[in-house]
């Protein structure tokens, strides 16, 4: 897109695998990307460069736009908010500086309750959803390793999609990302969990395994599949349809991922805090104030739990 796009200047909080991945590929195609880096900002700064290797090649963004603050940032056309959801309590101190009369605010995060949280900081008017299925993790300071390019779904929070949805779409997809607007973000975030639940909550559960090990255990492909349909009826309780189609083709394409380690699972083993909430609690306590039951799920969620809290050597 030409310099016309009302998302020109934009701005990535939370510069690790999926803030890196879109934040390159955007300003390769000629937005004015702004990194908020901490950890990493040193190490960016020497190198001179933000990196995404793909099979065909590497990306690389030079000089890296990286900055240590929000306020050196200043007002943008976009928020683009990537955090762990476990950060999100940083968000009432990092926003405010981005936003200026027409900033819309995009969150690619999992799970539920994101966009609420950020609605009532920053203004529901303001916020659209992303649901990024992606296959991609940070592999060094400023660098990203992208395994599948996989697709966004985005739509509005509350709204049917609008012209500015479209027009952000647009501006993705001339950065190569493809993505599918829809007019129920609720829906399709359900429908996200269908596998986030399952694959992400059992690689840790089992101890640690990456997905090729959980489709090769008999008890685990049936635990995954039973977690697939309790989501599939707490959906439904909320009048969103899952297709059984659907859920076969979820699980379908994990096999061929190969020994692939969900992004959950990279951070318990890493030692940070996993979205146990907003993966795993907050669908639990939506389904079960609807009257649903969801054992398979709340076995799961105990047992994510357990594991998170047990100090591991």
């Amino acid at each position: 897109m030409g310099v016309d796009s009302p998302f020109s200047k934009i701005a990535v909080v939370g510069s690790g695998a999926l803030g890196l991945y879109y934040g390159i590929r955007l300003g390769r195609a000629g937005a004015d990307v702004r990194f908020l880096m901490r950890g990493d900002l040193a190490a960016v700064r020497a190198r001179g460069s933000l990196r995404l290797h793909e099979k065909a090649g590497t990306l690389e963004l030079r000089p890296a736009p990286v900055f240590a603050t929000t306020a050196e940032i200043g007002p943008v056309d976009l928020v683009l908010v990537t955090l762990k959801t476990t950060a999100n309590g940083e968000l009432a101190r990092l926003l405010p500086p981005l936003l200026g009369p027409e900033t819309a605010v995009l969150t690619l995060q999992n799970g539920l309750g994101a966009d609420e949280q950020i609605a009532a900081l920053a203004g529901a008017e303001r916020v659209l959803g992303g649901l990024a299925f992606i296959a991609s993790t940070r592999s060094a300071p400023g660098e990203v390793r992208c395994f599948h390019a996989g697709s966004i779904t985005l739509g509005e929070f509350g709204r049917p999609a609008a012209a500015r949805t479209r027009a952000l779409a647009a501006r993705f997809e001339a950065a190569g990302v493809k993505m599918r607007v829809v007019d129920d973000l609720m829906a399709a975030r359900w429908h996200k969990l269908v596998w986030n639940i399952p694959f992400n909550g059992l690689a840790i559960a089992a101890g640690g395994i990456a997905t090729d090990r959980i489709c090769a255990d008999a008890a685990l492909v049936a635990r995954v599949h039973a977690l697939m349909r309790e989501v599939q009826r707490a959906a439904a309780r909320f009048g969103f349809e899952i297709a059984d189609d659907f859920l076969r083709r979820q699980f379908d394409v994990t096999p061929p991922m190969g020994a692939y380690r969900p992004s959950s699972l990279v951070d318990f083993l890493a030692g940070r805090e996993v979205e146990l909430e907003s993966i795993w609690g907050e669908p639990l306590r939506r389904a079960e104030a609807a009257g649903v039951p969801m054992p398979e799920l709340a076995r799961l969620y105990r047992e994510i739990g357990d594991r998170t809290a047990r100090p591991r050597g």
